[in-house]
């Protein structure tokens, strides 16, 4: 079965970009649990335009563009815990910002990542700071007993960086997705298919 979380070190890194990667090359339907900000395209309709394969519909949708616990405040919106349990079978699930992103006043992602005890991809833009913000992030992973499947790193390659964060934190190395540019399903399939070896994630 085909099922990981996909999370980052940071907001803004790529995440939806390895997501619908992913998605499209295993074909896997994709699940947003929470959504904030809805003025843009939403990262479902991101995997859906690139990926196009099946999207579970989020849990929550928040007009404000804010941490979810913050969202959800402004709209005036409770996030019931219990409703944010993963659809069974294929899943690709993307978390929002980094794994200690706040969706509630006393839940972290990571939280959940935990209680639902998926896989978990830890997405790492490979820019200045990586190193830090990588490990810290695995840290508080493991502190709470959530499997890690590997990282993917996103951006110009750094070889020194990326190496060295797998071998301290002693996981697996999946591949580097680059900048796409043009960002097409094609060249989305072309760019996962050179970097990554998809048995990796079967």
């Amino acid at each position: 079965m085909t099922r990981f979380v996909v999370t980052g070190t940071d907001t803004g890194i790529g995440k939806t970009i390895f997501s619908a990667a992913l998605a499209q090359a295993t074909g896997t339907p994709y699940w947003k649990p929470i959504q904030s900000g809805l003025e843009e395209e939403t990262d479902s309709e991101a995997v859906a335009r690139l990926a196009g394969v099946p999207i579970r519909p989020e849990a929550y949708r928040l007009i404000t563009p804010a941490s979810p616990h913050l969202a959800a405040e402004i709209d005036g919106v409770n996030i019931e815990l219990e409703t944010l349990t993963p659809p069974t079978g294929n899943l690709i699930v993307e978390g929002a910002g980094g794994a200690l992103v706040p969706v509630t006043r006393t839940t972290l992602y990571a939280d959940l990542f935990a209680r639902w005890q998926i896989p978990v991809i830890v997405c790492a833009r490979t820019a200045l700071g990586t190193i830090n913000h990588s490990l810290l992030t695995i840290e508080a992973l493991r502190a709470r007993g959530v499997p890690i499947h590997g990282l993917a790193f996103l951006g110009d390659a750094v070889e020194d960086s990326e190496a060295i964060i797998s071998d301290i934190a002693g996981v697996r190395r999946l591949g580097r997705l680059p900048i796409i540019d043009p960002l097409t399903s094609e060249t989305l399939a072309a760019a996962f298919s050179a970097n990554f070896d998809l048995a990796d994630f079967l």
